[in-house]
């Protein structure tokens, strides 16, 4: 029996409901046919997904009014989440799939056709959520993601859903990818018998590159291999740190396959986000930091997505050029960062897939850190005349940016002037670390005046249908 008691004052509605899903809960179940339970299962699961819409509509509704405090909770979340038995997710999927039932008037006809189920809706509620509630995204369009989901299963449309951020609003998915960087965590505990604890979190990527690193170790060996998973995971881990310290250097970084378009890859506006091995759909600029000094493959799809062409598989920058590089720069040439050449990436000044030449002249060595600053971060790095490099802070928020202007040196010109007014107000930017090289407005002056200079050169106008560079050229 379902229990009423729990339920303070039930509506003569809501007794029926519970009255009518008793009833069912004693129908007959013996020597159901595989086909019945088939059915039944179909059957229910739209009943639940039927309820599950009235129960976020409610939810939504809830969530305005005072009720929760008078109740002694902290937030409506909190008291559906005890109140109703529910996981905070859980919760904010129903809140999310109530506050947007107008932006998604087709796919509610959809869950309620059996054509899609709650579950997409709910992936479907929460991009119109993170779209709408952007500054910098394109308005929001249901049509498009509801065929998607009429196609796909849940989970491919969750990876879906990413894609989609992406395309509309490629600068707060970066910015969202950078936030979860920053806040990676590794805490490691000494015990009194010497073993080590270790409690961390990792970002989409940096959990990628961990598990790039861990899987292929972390197999199970033989016949009479015994070992948990987690105890193969940890040997691993082992097994990694003592290469390299056996070896003396870092090891070649881990082989992260990330899947991309050509679009992608020059960030064209509305390009999907790149694939990762082992992570959520990541950034163009993630997608562009990784191949400014991996191993290129080039694939060439039909149409159809039939593959045609597979070319060789070529190294960036390799070789001599490495060599030659390692020599003339030693470290990463970030200012006051002294990292190893072995522990440093080339970088592309100007990006390869922009027209930037894999050469001495257009390449310098960062670290993994200060390498993904200069693509994920925002900064940029431009060396004078002198051979000086200058690291430029991202732009602050609502200043001028190179597509704000259709000539790039107005832009430069007005970003400059818009930070001298800024900090005229004396407003705190950029947070954290700030540059000396780059603190006063002349140094800003020749910044912005060698950025041109070296982006027109390296990057003249060309036929946006020609292919990229050669990477390895």
């Amino acid at each position: 029996m379902v229990g009423t008691e729990a339920i303070a004052a039930p509506s003569s509605h809501l007794a029926e409901l519970l009255a009518a899903i008793d009833r069912f809960r004693q129908r007959p179940k013996a020597d159901r046919q595989p086909q019945e339970l088939a059915a039944e299962l179909k059957g229910i699961r739209h009943a639940g997904d039927l309820l599950e819409l009235e129960f976020a509509e409610t939810a939504a509704a809830f969530s305005k009014t005072e009720e929760y405090g008078e109740q002694g909770s902290v937030s409506p979340i909190d008291w559906i989440r005890h109140q109703c038995r529910m996981s905070s997710g859980s919760v904010w999927n129903s809140i999310a799939v109530g506050q947007h039932l107008e932006d998604l008037p087709r796919s509610i006809e959809a869950v309620e056709s059996a054509e899609i189920g709650y579950a997409h809706l709910t992936l479907m509620a929460r991009t119109a959520e993170s779209v709408q509630g952007s500054s910098t995204a394109a308005p929001f369009e249901e049509d498009g993601l509801l065929d998607k989901a009429r196609e796909y299963s849940v989970g491919r449309l969750w990876y879906f859903c990413h894609h989609m951020r992406h395309a509309t609003d490629p600068e707060e998915f970066a910015a969202e990818q950078s936030r979860a960087a920053e806040g990676r965590t590794l805490k490691m505990s000494t015990y009194e018998d010497g073993s080590l604890a270790l409690e961390g979190w990792f970002d989409s990527i940096g959990g990628a590159v961990v598990r790039s690193a861990l899987e292929p170790l972390a197999q199970a060996h033989g016949d009479h291999d015994d070992r948990g998973r987690e105890h193969r995971n940890a040997d691993a881990f082992v097994e990694v740190c003592s290469h390299v310290q056996d070896i003396g250097v870092l090891p070649q970084r881990p082989h992260l396959q990330v899947t991309a378009s050509l679009d992608t890859l020059r960030a064209v506006a509305g390009s999907p986000a790149g694939d990762m091995e082992y992570s959520l759909p990541v950034s163009a600029a993630t997608v562009r930091r990784l191949a400014c000094d991996g191993t290129i493959t080039r694939v060439v799809l039909a149409p159809e997505s039939v593959v045609i062409d597979v070319g060789r598989a070529r190294r960036v920058v390799a070789g001599a050029a490495r060599r030659a590089l390692n020599a003339r720069d030693g470290h990463c040439k970030w200012p006051r960062c002294e990292r190893a050449a072995s522990w440093s990436d080339a970088h592309h000044i100007v990006h390869w897939s922009d027209g930037g030449e894999t050469d001495l002249a257009n390449m310098i060595l960062l670290c993994h850190r200060h390498h993904w600053m200069a693509h994920e971060g925002g900064w940029q790095l431009v060396r004078t005349d002198e051979g000086e490099v200058l690291a430029v802070p991202p732009r602050p928020p609502g200043l001028a940016r190179l597509a704000d202007a259709e000539d790039p040196v107005q832009a430069a010109h007005q970003f400059a002037e818009q930070l001298r007014v800024a900090r005229s107000l004396r407003i705190d930017w950029p947070p954290g670390e700030r540059v000396v090289a780059v603190g006063d407005d002349a140094a800003w002056t020749r910044v912005m005046e060698a950025h041109d200079a070296a982006h027109h050169q390296a990057n003249p106008p060309s036929d946006p249908d020609t292919d990229p560079p050669d990477p390895a050229a």
